[in-house]
């Protein structure tokens, strides 16, 4: 599979009449933009062909569902007055786009040194989100948006699932509501958590779909979380961290683990 290949395929699959897409040969991306809104989504080929190596037909059908629901989302209308249970804050890498497409700047709080907040508004499938255009349409303040987000997010499930490796226990968080790696905003739920550590707690936020919360009690763990966390941030539609974090009295602090053993 190469670019060309690539194009053609995606090409094929989400042509619309109301849809006009364009290649920028330099940069490798592909463009698919409403011809009403003029709203669009743009695609980097070589990670969806990097990923297609590994998942094959799977790679594009994501991709396509992603952009499709990504295209619908735009239309939407976004109204958060009465719907705040739809508010929620997302996981995004530190290296995300600070503003839409157009210029509009998304509403963004500082995290970790490798993650900041975004917030989203609910959509069903999907979610947009929330942009200073929409705060103004809707009149509401930065510090309202937030405080309900986080709300919501403390009201989300934790189910969890356990495996032990070499002695360290690893609890992995897999829900695809799109707010996994949002969990890790839950100082209640990390706090109780914390209680039951019997080594040292270490979580990872590899992409938007996953949280992984490991009880390390030995060297060979670290190795296995840092493991962990690359093949979860390689394979996830929306990558956040590969580096794991300690946490220690409330606080989160991005770690670096070299691991030896494979």
């Amino acid at each position: 599979m190469d670019s060309r290949k690539m194009k053609t395929e995606l090409e094929r699959r989400l042509s619309r009449k109301d849809r006009v897409i364009s290649y920028d040969r330099e940069k490798d991306q592909l463009r698919i933009e409403s011809k009403e809104s003029g709203k669009g989504i743009t695609v980097a080929l070589p990670g969806i062909i990097a990923k297609w190596h590994i998942q094959k037909e799977k790679a594009i059908d994501e991709v396509v569902y992603y952009i499709e629901e990504g295209l619908h989302a735009m239309e939407d209308a976004v109204q958060l007055t009465d719907h705040e249970k739809k508010i929620f804050p997302v996981i995004r890498s530190s290296s995300f786009p600070k503003e839409a497409e157009e210029g509009v700047p998304f509403l963004i709080d500082e995290h970790t040194a490798e993650t900041k907040i975004y917030y989203a508004y609910d959509q069903g499938n999907t979610y947009r989100l929330i942009d200073s255009r929409i705060m103004a349409k809707e009149g509401w303040e930065a510090t309202r948006i937030k405080e309900i987000a986080l709300f919501n997010a403390r009201s989300l499930s934790t189910p969890l699932k356990e495996d032990q490796v070499a002695g360290n226990s690893f609890y992995f968080l897999n829900t695809n509501d799109g707010y996994d790696a949002s969990r890790i905003l839950n100082k209640v739920f990390l706090n109780e958590f914390e209680k039951k550590i019997t080594g040292t707690m270490v979580l990872a936020v590899p992409h938007q779909d996953v949280l992984i919360i490991a009880d390390i009690r030995n060297d060979r763990g670290y190795d296995i979380m840092a493991q962990m966390a690359m093949s979860f941030f390689a394979n996830g539609h929306v990558p956040i961290t590969a580096l794991s974090f300690l946490y220690e009295n409330g606080e989160l602090e991005p770690i670096f683990i070299l691991g030896k053993n494979k």
